[in-house]
């Protein structure tokens, strides 16, 4: 039914400011109705990390900051939902406007700068849904002014384990000053040993993910990869948003706009540091394919790339809703096409030739 009306809907809400009309789609999804999410096709299904997906499509971090509506979000046909990001204290981000539709692109940038409820509101509501299905993660990170950012990834960490199926370690947001810093070696190897120890000593049975940028050489992805696995990283998620501004951009006013590039541009990118990446590390972690996911040509291509799931985000300002049902209906005839079970059969099978793309 929503996914019918979004062609209706979408040039009323392409007329507001970007940030005003996501304000308005949460409040709808929190005013809709709870229902069941629809039956899946069982070669959908992905076991990974300890968990059953029914589906590999899932919503990426920066929908539903506040995890205000993953339970609507579920019921719209994701096989899981990404909550986030959130850091330790409240706080408002970078000034207004900072995001930006590129529709000749379909293309979004945001400069948002994790704006966040803070870690005690987002931890009340996810306490609050104990005990409904479906899998639902968050997206950690730390706030702009901290004088120890570690600290505030395992703050977050142990409030947050023991209601959510995962964690997922934001040091990739190219809009907190310093962030990324985090992915050198020294750095990174302290704080996923500090945050695998959070989640054991908090009992919680959450996997913890590793999100990273698209931007990183690839002696930087070398390092990451080692480390992620040496100190137990039960997934990549790969990747954020990009600082890049490809020449190919056609809306090129809006292109000058500094933030976090994501959409149709970064899905060339994105993939090719995924192949990257499960060349690295093959069976060894299961990998998130994130970027310009806009159809179920571009994630299977992710699948293949070397994503055991995929998420999306940007593509849905397009397409709308829908799109979720359309991206499973096309794996699943791809599976079936291809004479296989299950998509897992397909994970990586073309990482080498996507890696060199």
């Amino acid at each position: 039914m929503i996914g019918a009306a979004f062609p209706l809907v979408r040039p009323l809400l392409h007329r507001l400011d970007a940030e005003r009309a996501h304000d308005l789609t949460i409040r709808a999804l929190a005013a809709l109705p709870g229902g069941a999410p629809p039956a899946e096709e069982p070669s959908l299904a992905v076991e990974v990390m300890g968990r059953r997906f029914p589906n590999p499509v899932g919503l990426a971090a920066g929908f539903d900051k506040g995890a205000r509506v993953p339970d609507a979000l579920l019921g719209l046909g994701f096989g899981f939902v990404e909550v986030g990001g959130v850091v330790p204290r409240s706080q408002p981000g970078n000034p207004k406007p900072r995001v930006f539709r590129l529709p000749a692109d379909r293309a979004v940038i945001n400069r948002f700068g994790l704006n966040s409820e803070g870690l005690d509101v987002v931890a009340a509501r996810l306490r609050a849904r104990a005990g409904r299905p479906g899998l639902v993660g968050v997206n950690i990170g730390a706030n702009k002014d901290s004088v120890d950012r570690l600290a505030d990834y395992v703050a977050c960490t142990a409030a947050l384990v023991p209601h959510v199926a995962f964690v997922t370690v934001n040091v990739s947001s190219p809009n907190t000053p310093g962030l990324r810093d985090l992915q050198g070696e020294a750095f990174l190897d302290e704080l996923l040993a500090r945050v695998v120890a959070a989640r054991d000593e908090a009992g919680g049975g959450a996997a913890i993910l590793l999100k990273i940028a698209p931007d990183m050489a690839l002696d930087a992805l070398d390092a990451v990869c080692a480390t992620a696995k040496r100190r137990g990283v039960q997934a990549l998620v790969v990747s954020n948003t990009t600082v890049d501004r490809p020449a190919s951009l056609r809306e090129t006013a809006l292109a000058r706009e500094t933030g976090g590039l994501s959409g149709r541009p970064l899905f060339e990118p994105a993939t090719r540091m995924l192949a990257q990446a499960w060349l690295r590390v093959g069976d060894a972690m299961p990998l998130v394919g994130v970027g310009g996911v806009d159809s179920a040509e571009a994630a299977w291509a992710k699948i293949r790339a070397g994503a055991s799931l995929v998420q999306l985000y940007s593509a849905l300002v397009y397409e709308g809703p829908g799109l979720v049902g359309r991206i499973k209906g096309g794996l699943a005839e791809r599976v079936r096409a291809a004479g296989g079970t299950t998509l897992t059969a397909f994970v990586g099978r073309d990482a080498r030739a996507l890696a060199e793309g």
